[in-house]
């Protein structure tokens, strides 16, 4: 009997260091989570700010069997407006799409790290050849041109990591559309003076906000 009191005994010594060990531990990942969640709410880092400042196109011309080749440069300003905080930019690719329809491959961007309140200036070339649209889309488009203005959408798509001090963040989704509204022969349209494309027939109208969406 004083053998199995004894077995009982340890086993229930066992249990109870295990239950410690497992309060500690859950204690420490409580504290942990807390002070995680005290240090961003104190620094509050915010989503950058994006804006697009110039839209060029160099060429973009519509096939009669609906084929679409476009060549542009988009200038495109970011933003950390965080006082203490910065972000990382692991990738991010640019690309412009024409009423919802992606309309130039992905550009990449090279990822780098933006400090606290500072900015940043890219100038990526946008392109694509012989991207076949839909029949209504190519009408569109036309009809856009000849009506003397076109509204385009520079998007950015890329995932970001806030930094605060010695702590990192896990990634974020970071996305971005902004509007380019350009006036086609200054506004006359394709039937105007200077008809035939090029930078001089397409002009971007001013600085424009982006939405950013994280």
């Amino acid at each position: 009997m004083s053998i199995k009191y004894c077995d009982q005994h340890k086993d229930c010594e066992r249990q109870r260091l295990y239950r410690r060990f497992c309060a500690a531990l859950v204690g420490i990942i409580l504290l942990l989570l807390l002070i995680v969640l005290i240090v961003w709410l104190v620094l509050r880092p915010t989503k950058p700010r994006f804006f697009l400042n110039d839209v060029s196109i160099v060429c973009i011309n519509v096939s009669s069997a609906s084929y679409l080749t476009v060549t542009m440069q988009a200038t495109l300003a970011s933003r950390n407006t965080n006082d203490r905080v910065g972000i990382y930019y692991d990738s991010a690719d640019v690309y412009a799409e024409y009423r919802a329809m992606q309309i130039t491959v992905p550009t990449s961007l090279p990822p780098f790290f933006q400090p606290p309140n500072d900015a940043t200036v890219w100038a990526p070339f946008l392109s694509a050849s012989n991207v076949p649209l839909p029949v209504y889309l190519a009408t569109a488009l036309t009809q856009d041109e000849t009506a003397g203005y076109l509204l385009v959408t520079i998007r950015v798509d890329g995932w970001i990591r806030w930094k605060a001090g010695a702590f990192i963040t896990s990634h974020y989704h970071l996305r971005v559309r902004c509007p380019a509204l350009l006036t086609v022969n200054d506004g006359q349209g394709s039937y105007g003076s200077n008809a035939g494309g090029g930078l001089g027939y397409f002009k971007f109208q001013r600085a424009a906000p982006c939405i950013v969406d994280v």
